[in-house]
């Protein structure tokens, strides 16, 4: 089980070899991270963009690109289309965003002729490594679905409990996170909570424990749950907490990043392969551990 997000690094190491297609890959920290992950034998590595623009940031920034592919193709949407092609022709295994709107390249993965839409709704996991907390912690879906209904609560669930069980977590715990611990039909989140939770304990949600609603204090404090009076499997010790929000878990997470000095990795699930999503302030060690990521959830 990976218990800290540098483990990753050494997790890809093991597995067989995986090759990543960056669209729009003019970017220093994508470069950075990208030169990195080839040097450390994690990947190997397509670069699909503007080649004189590659090779000026990469000669500017003493990147090592040695041994990497680029495909020249300065277009901006039809980088992101060229990138999509390398996985649908067997050439890579999955995508990483480089210098590229996120609906841009979604747009790309999500047509019909690249053959790569998946069965589920796309969603964004974001796994952080926080110095308070005792373990991985998964947050969903600060970055692509708006205001998930029940329906898409359930796909993004699905999805970051995918990503848990490829991390070696055999049944990760799943904190529906609300501003309050009891059902309030005023309060469509609480609600939502309850039926995840009832859903999971029927077997219509697996591979999981799902309990809620819980408040963020109660899912990731045992002392704040006992203190009012939670009895839960999943309070203090959740492993996702799934936000009811874009907003919610987009705040919460630059919250970790900034105020709680977490790293962190991102990936879009729901697509055939991996998508490789990072926040462009993001650094190129975050970029390293979601490619990392994206190698050990391709296998």
């Amino acid at each position: 089980m990976v218990k800290h997000l540098k483990d990753l690094i050494e997790w890809a190491k093991k597995l067989e070899k995986k090759t990543i297609s960056v669209a729009a890959a003019q970017d220093k920290e994508v470069l950075t991270a990208v030169s990195e992950a080839v040097r450390l034998n994690l990947v190997d590595a397509i670069l699909v963009g503007d080649r004189e623009k590659i090779e000026f940031v990469s000669k500017t920034n003493n990147i090592d690109l040695t041994n990497i592919e680029i495909i020249d193709e300065p277009d901006i949407l039809k980088s992101a289309a060229v990138a999509v092609e390398q996985v649908s022709k067997g050439r890579a295994h999955y995508i990483m965003k480089g210098l590229i709107g996120t609906g841009d390249l979604l747009r790309a993965v999500l047509n019909k002729e690249a053959g790569l839409r998946g069965g589920e709704l796309l969603s964004h996991v974001m796994i952080y490594d926080a110095p308070t907390y005792h373990k991985l912690l998964f947050l969903t879906d600060g970055g692509m679905v708006t205001y998930p209904e029940l329906k898409e609560k359930v796909s993004i669930v699905n999805n970051a409990v995918a990503v848990a069980h490829k991390l070696g977590i055999a049944t990760p715990k799943v904190a529906p996170i609300c501003a309050a611990e009891i059902v309030n039909p005023s309060m469509q989140a609480t609600v939502d909570a309850s039926i995840l939770s009832k859903m999971n304990a029927r077997g219509q949600i697996k591979g999981c424990i799902i309990d809620g609603p819980l408040g963020l204090d109660n899912a990731i404090s045992k002392e704040a749950a006992e203190h009012k009076g939670i009895i839960s499997p999943v309070a203090g010790d959740a492993d996702i907490l799934l936000a009811p929000t874009i907003e919610a878990a987009n705040f919460l997470g630059k919250a970790i990043t900034y105020f709680g000095k977490g790293e962190n990795a991102g990936v879009i699930m729901g697509a055939k392969c991996p998508v490789v999503l990072v926040s462009r302030a993001d650094t190129a060690m975050s970029k390293l551990y979601s490619i990392a990521l994206g190698a050990v959830i391709s296998a």
